[in-house]
């Protein structure tokens, strides 16, 4: 695998877990203000989101890895079956 498809791996595995994470722990603003929606969230905390997803994607990815490396997780041969 190259760096580039590692890159590429692991920005897709970030996203999806980001948009598993992003729910979790939203509440509503109870009164919003003028100008102020309804449903969006009183504290998103993004920044502890954005490390919660990095850590789960890193790990994610180091599974991913170790399979490709041993041979487990071949695309190619799948592709050749068919």
């Amino acid at each position: 695998m190259s760096w580039a498809t590692g890159v590429m791996v692991y920005l897709v595995i970030w996203w999806t877990i980001l948009f598993a994470v992003l729910p979790l722990g939203v509440r509503r603003v109870e009164n919003p203000g003028r100008g102020q929606e309804r449903g969006a969230p009183e504290r998103p905390q993004l920044l502890r989101k954005a490390v919660i997803t990095s850590i789960v994607a890193g790990v994610l990815w180091i599974a991913f890895y170790l399979f490709h490396q041993a041979d487990i997780l071949n695309f190619r041969r799948l592709v050749e079956n068919y």
